[in-house]
């Protein structure tokens, strides 16, 4: 589990801290029971999609297995989108589904976002398809909380440090895992990224592709690896933009992204001493140095908002952690501090309602809260216990820039710890024998996929090209870079990959 999640644009905090009728992969000798349950998937292969007119454009329903081991079993439906192409017949490639990150975020309106904000020759090529994963949004969604229990998940102390605060944080993380079979017991335990890759090859035939498509963000490129490992015949163009390194375990994951963050937040400081509008004067140190002193005393002093909470330290946290995600939020989180500093603890509080899909008090609009636990610690091997935390945390922390942030990112692995079920797969180098070229985009300041991660995952793909794009932020393609834009663009009309080295600036 990570702090943040591993989401383009809609990250989470500690509280919720991915033509043919062709069987699934199979060893070259199957046994008996293997070949009935290929035998038995054959009837969720080339199933006719039907379209109609929705919220986010045009939508169907996919039906896939609850449980892949039991596919005569019980069945789910999966919400899908789709933003038509808009060249001639003869201009069209196919398909082009789209994750943009989570896990546990909704990719339904995403379709249409990309098939308008892409070059022409893209939205010409490819019907744009976006669906909900299982367990999320529409698509059979998983709940382990109220709207009340949600809220004060949000705002549990991400950064306890006494007995007393340390045994809330795991006696509202176990609330939550109970929460999961209690509320949603039949989805609870099928909401894998292993099952969402099997639904993806379902997706796949449904929508006439011999072949998958896809454009990966954050945790998305999580799923593309997979579905190269597990499909690799059936591998197509893939982006995967802001990689996952799967060989990484959970506390390996975690502890890489807090350097990623304390780096941004670091390269935030620098930019913010330098202008006006920053509430410490100085250099970056005495930036630092102020958000330091801010953090500490929310741990007991929260700030008035003119709302019916006050602000608390796990609200700025989120809000520090979310604006990290874009340089283009660094402004919005510098009147947000000057207004904190002042007494005045509403820009923060808002900017992690909006983190956090917050419609209203005890009220959220998608259920990410609970999707994204349920997916990421299934996921991952079990997180070490309450004392195996404390220590991680206090270690991050020693000499990290903000020290409040790697605490937090430590103890966002609480649900994990105490987990009902884990996947079977364990963190691996990435092996796959698709001969298909993969794009791999990585940013060298990312701080929720770090560049070492892109470069990971480049080595452990034979095929795979890697971008590199020298800048801030979470993920870039489809961004303000006109060189990466270009580049990727070029390799899903035409299939070639950038020459090794190629890097936008």
């Amino acid at each position: 589990m990570t702090y943040r999640g591993l989401v383009r644009f809609r990250p989470i905090t500690l509280a919720v801290i991915l033509g043919l009728t062709v069987p699934l992969a199979a060893p070259a000798q199957a046994t008996p029971a293997a070949t009935a349950t290929q035998e038995a998937l054959t009837r969720f292969y080339g199933q006719a999609l039907v379209w109609e007119d929705c919220a986010e454009g045009r939508c169907s329903w996919l039906t896939v297995p609850l449980d892949y081991d039991d596919p005569d079993g019980a069945t789910i439906q999966l919400r899908v989108s789709r933003a038509t192409a808009s060249g001639a017949v003869g201009q069209r490639l196919g398909s082009l589904v789209v994750n943009p990150g989570g896990p546990g975020v909704s990719g339904l309106d995403y379709a249409a976002y990309l098939s308008a904000s892409l070059e022409k020759k893209v939205s010409r090529a490819y019907d744009i398809v976006g669906f909900d994963p299982r367990g999320v949004g529409q698509s059979a969604p998983i709940s382990c909380l109220s709207g009340v229990q949600t809220t004060r998940w949000l705002r549990t102390d991400p950064t306890p440090d006494t007995p007393a605060e340390r045994a809330t944080v795991m006696r509202r993380a176990q609330q939550l895992a109970d929460g999961c079979l209690r509320r949603s017991p039949e989805i609870a335990r099928h909401v894998g990224s292993d099952d969402t890759v099997r639904d993806l090859d379902i997706l796949r035939e449904a929508l006439g592709d011999p072949a998958l498509n896809l454009l990966g963000y954050s945790y998305g490129t999580y799923l593309g690896t997979r579905y190269a490992e597990l499909f690799p015949a059936r591998v197509g163009r893939f982006v995967l933009d802001g990689a996952v390194d799967p060989s990484l375990d959970i506390m390996q994951v975690s502890r890489q992204q807090s350097d990623g963050f304390q780096l941004a937040v670091t390269r935030f400081a620098k930019d913010c001493s330098g202008r006006p509008t920053c509430p410490w004067r100085g250099d970056t140190k005495a930036v630092l140095t102020g958000l330091n002193a801010l953090l500490e005393d929310l741990e007991t002093h929260p700030l008035p908002t003119h709302r019916a909470s006050r602000l608390v330290q796990a609200e700025a946290i989120t809000a520090i952690f979310y604006a990290m995600y874009s340089p283009s939020l660094w402004p919005s989180l510098r009147t947000a501090l000057r207004q904190a500093v002042a007494g005045d603890g509403l820009g923060l509080a808002e900017m992690a309602a909006f983190a956090w899909d917050e419609l209203a008090p005890n009220r959220y609009g998608t259920n990410m809260a609970s999707a994204f636990p349920a997916i990421a610690c299934w996921d991952a091997p079990p997180a070490p216990d309450s004392a195996g935390l404390e220590a991680a945390a206090s270690k991050w922390s020693r000499t990290a820039a903000v020290p409040q942030l790697a605490q937090a990112m430590a103890w966002s692995n609480a649900p994990c710890s105490v987990w009902y079920g884990h996947s079977p797969v364990a963190p691996a180098p990435a092996d796959s024998a698709t001969t298909a070229p993969i794009l791999i985009v990585g940013g060298t300041y990312d701080p929720a996929t770090p560049y070492r991660w892109a470069k990971a995952l480049n080595r452990q793909l034979p095929t795979s090209a890697l971008l590199t794009y020298r800048g801030d932020g979470h993920t870039v393609y489809g961004g303000s870079s006109q060189c990466v834009n270009g580049i990727v663009d070029d390799y899903l009309v035409t299939g070639a990959l950038p020459k090794a080295g190629t890097t936008c600036r």
